[in-house]
């Protein structure tokens, strides 16, 4: 991959990412809202989780919130890089596929494995579905922005190659 498909792979990975992560921010507020919950307890849980409660005392909800998005950032990135590797392949599949297939992997072991070494108590603050659903709606959106960034970038190339 040349330096030029790396930072096109790191843009359109941070797009997904922060797509992905916004997707879940909205679904999990939306979820606590309806199901009476409280989605500043999960963003605290979050910070908890990652081990940042003592350096962000007095901000656990916004500490949460911005470890949530740089692991989204981060996952978004691993995402496009998983998917151009494949698709440089020959293998036939969509960002889609290929997106709810690596979130469907990653909730399993965040919250099989990960969680229950870390954060057991993170565990009941989303139930399984609520979280799965969080999970798959990242994957959605990241799947969107990988698509789209993958169109423009065969744009692009195309333009170069007509100049």
């Amino acid at each position: 991959m040349s330096k030029s498909d790396s930072r096109q792979a790191i843009f359109v990975g941070a797009m997904a990412g922060a797509a992905g992560g916004l997707a879940e921010v909205a679904w999990v507020t939306l979820y606590a809202a309806f199901s009476g919950g409280d989605a500043a307890i999960i963003a605290k849980g979050v910070t908890t989780a990652a081990g940042v409660g003592a350096i962000f005392p007095n901000t656990p909800v916004g500490a949460g919130i911005a470890v949530h998005m740089v692991l989204s950032l981060a996952l978004g990135i691993a995402l496009a890089f998983g998917w151009r590797s494949a698709v440089k392949r020959g293998l036939p599949i969509s960002p889609y596929g290929f997106c709810l297939a690596g979130l469907l992997a990653v909730w399993f072991a965040n919250f099989f494995v990960v969680l229950q070494l870390v954060s057991p108590g993170f565990i009941g603050l989303v139930s399984y579905p609520a979280s799965l659903t969080s999970k798959l709606l990242f994957g959605l959106a990241a799947a969107q922005a990988l698509s789209l960034g993958m169109q423009r970038s065969q744009q692009a190339v195309a333009a170069r190659n007509r100049a």
